[in-house]
């Protein structure tokens, strides 16, 4: 009989607690450092602003947002695959798909822009996994696209290959909130459309098997993943989501959608996303405070994309650090809550920000005594995080986990909350006992195995 969650995490709180005792051990550092040298890391999800992709402003420099070229160099990370998200909207028109595509075309056109002019010495544009391993080699950073949303392919099935063209490797066929091609995990709290796929994404699983595009199915519903598992021909991947078992939410994977992702021999890419990481609910109490001091001082609280409307998402502003004073964008992103992109808004951190002295010196006490008294759920860390991989792989084996973040879209947990940080995540590796294979595997092995599958079944 299959361990249960329970089981697992009391077995696995032992196993840490064993690799916590020896974290200070040099030994081990030195060779997480020396694996983490030899591997090609991969972060399959990052969201990117093409603002920052300007001739004054770009990756060259060490922003503050969490991927960047200097901060990759710092922490090692290899491979980012830089997203071009469009949010889904609820007109389904021609002019409301124009306008979608063109916000998809902007982005596309940034990231090609960075590789082929702001900074081809120092990161290439990656369409193939051969690709990969040569550009890493030459000692430059790998850029690489994923598509999160189908909403700006409009009704056109030609557009899936246009975008591949363009350099797409991946497709999600919904976000948060049903689209033309799918429902969404949201469906579990707003209601269905389509009871899964819709009569053209059913086509599009087709056509992106035919010209080559990885299927990604982190953002559909349960109901579409186990369609899209009976209709493709070729493996699937789950770009950027945790384990169901671990945190009981509608962005993660159950056991019968990992047992067929295993079946399919696809990749589930774990999400080092605080709120998908962890999902121990606040105090009762905390969020009707917070909510009336927000009120008194007329705070508004602004929703971000990240954490979506599915089943058991935490509302943003009771999660760890959401509302904290003085906690700005990055307090907010920090808190890991449902709100996700953003965490608690701009809108709400600029009111705070705001406040005239007086009153924020009253605003800081009274959010202080709601700490006290009610205070946030501890913030998932890399250990929590790594749990996720460890039940994946335990349950589906080696060959079918990897390593996403979602940094610059909500993503980050205390000790990888940014590329600078990317060593953490092959230290706890290393202490929990992973071999040099096994992590090359999880950082890259296994996506650029399914990548290269989809691309030689498209080819036949």
């Amino acid at each position: 009989m299959r361990s249960t969650p329970a089981r697992f995490l009391a077995a696995l709180a032992l196993t840490t607690s064993v690799a916590q005792a020896q974290a200070t051990a040099p030994e081990i550092v030195a060779r997480a450092r020396a694996i983490h040298e030899r591997v090609i890391t991969l972060d399959t999800h990052d969201d990117i602003s093409p603002n920052n992709f300007t001739t004054e402003r770009n990756y060259t420099q060490r922003l503050e947002n969490q991927v960047n070229i200097p901060k990759m160099v710092e922490g090692g990370l290899d491979v980012s695959f830089m997203v071009v998200y469009v949010g889904q909207g609820q007109e389904f028109t021609p002019e409301a798909y124009k306008r979608a595509y063109d916000q998809a075309i902007e982005k596309f056109d940034a990231i090609h822009r960075l590789a082929e002019t702001i900074a081809p010495d120092k990161i290439g544009l990656a369409l193939t996994p051969e690709d990969v391993r040569r550009i890493a080699a030459s000692g430059r950073k790998v850029a690489m696209i994923g598509i999160e949303n189908a909403y700006p392919l409009g009704e056109d099935l030609k557009n899936i290959k246009a975008f591949y063209d363009r350099g797409g490797r991946y497709l999600s066929l919904a976000h948060n909130g049903h689209s033309q091609w799918s429902d969404s995990n949201t469906g579990e709290a707003q209601g269905w459309k389509w009871n899964g796929l819709s009569p053209l994404g059913k086509q599009a699983i087709a056509e992106m098997n035919r010209v080559g595009m990885m299927i990604d199915i982190s953002h559909p519903s349960k109901e579409s993943s186990m369609q899209t598992f009976a209709l493709s021909k070729a493996p699937v991947m789950a770009s950027h989501s945790g384990v169901r078992a671990l945190c009981n939410h509608s962005r993660n994977m159950d056991d019968e959608q990992l047992l067929a992702l295993k079946k399919n021999g696809g990749v589930i890419q774990a999400v080092a996303f605080a709120s998908y990481v962890k999902c121990d609910p606040p105090a009762p109490e905390r969020q009707p405070a917070i909510d009336k001091l927000y009120q008194e001082y007329g705070i508004p609280v602004a929703a971000g994309r990240g954490g979506g409307g599915g089943r058991a998402a935490a509302p943003a502003a009771g999660a760890a650090g959401a509302g904290a004073p003085g906690a700005g964008a990055q307090g907010a992103r920090a808190g890991g809550g449902g709100g996700g992109r953003g965490g608690r808004g701009n809108a709400t951190t600029a009111a705070i920000d705001s406040l005239p002295p007086h009153k924020r010196v009253e605003f800081d006490r009274r959010m202080a005594q709601i700490d006290r008294a009610w205070p946030a759920p501890a913030r998932a860390t890399v250990a929590d995080f790594v749990n996720h991989i460890d039940y994946a792989v335990k349950l589906i084996g080696i060959d079918h986990v990897g390593i996403s973040s979602d940094f610059d879209g909500g993503g980050g947990v205390t000790g990888w909350d940014d590329a600078a940080e990317t060593f953490n995540v092959t230290l706890e590796l290393v202490k929990r006992g992973y071999t040099e294979d096994q992590i090359a595997k999880i950082w890259s092995g296994n996506l650029l195995r399914v990548m290269g599958e989809v691309q030689k079944r498209a080819s036949k």
